[in-house]
């Protein structure tokens, strides 16, 4: 499975505007794995994971991943990112739950992100802190879908970014 995300991370990137030249991996960390990359922005560092449950799984499903990544050229640091691997309703929010609070995460076709960006650290103690992570969104076709994601390696996994 592990070389299958990081697959995936290398299409994904390499998809992605500034191109990455190159995608090594940090480290695998239980349900987690770190990777760094270089962009033409400069470097770029993230952990992902996959879903431990979709409930329901829509029609169509493809692969579904969570990100935490770094961009430090750019002074990002801590950002969310889901893939969910369904498409979203247009205009209509998601929510991250973890560790008792809970995110509002703006959606655009299948990726999520969080909606108010100065939250990136409060989140990523949080998933730091939490045991499981639930991403609920509403897909294209108006069924509530929900996305649980292990946080077992995350702390690791970010700690190694």
């Amino acid at each position: 499975m592990k070389r299958a995300v990081l697959g995936i991370a290398i299409v994904l990137l390499s998809t992605a505007p500034g191109l990455a030249q190159q995608v090594k991996l940090i480290g695998e960390f239980r349900s987690w794995s770190a990777y760094s990359a270089t962009e033409q922005t400069g470097p770029v560092c993230f952990a992902l994971t996959q879903p431990t449950e979709i409930t329901p799984q829509p029609d169509g499903y493809t692969a579904a991943y969570l990100y935490l990544t770094h961009r430090p050229t750019l002074g990002v640091r801590n950002e969310l990112n889901l893939v969910a691997g369904y498409t979203f309703a247009a205009d209509t929010p998601a929510t991250v739950t973890v560790s008792g609070q809970t995110f509002e995460l703006f959606t655009a076709k299948d990726a999520a992100w969080l909606l108010n960006p100065s939250q990136n650290d409060a989140l990523a103690s949080a998933l730091r802190a939490g045991s499981e992570v639930v991403i609920e969104g509403t897909s294209d076709k108006g069924i509530k879908i929900a996305e649980t994601f292990s946080l077992s390696g995350a702390t690791a996994a970010s700690r190694a970014l």
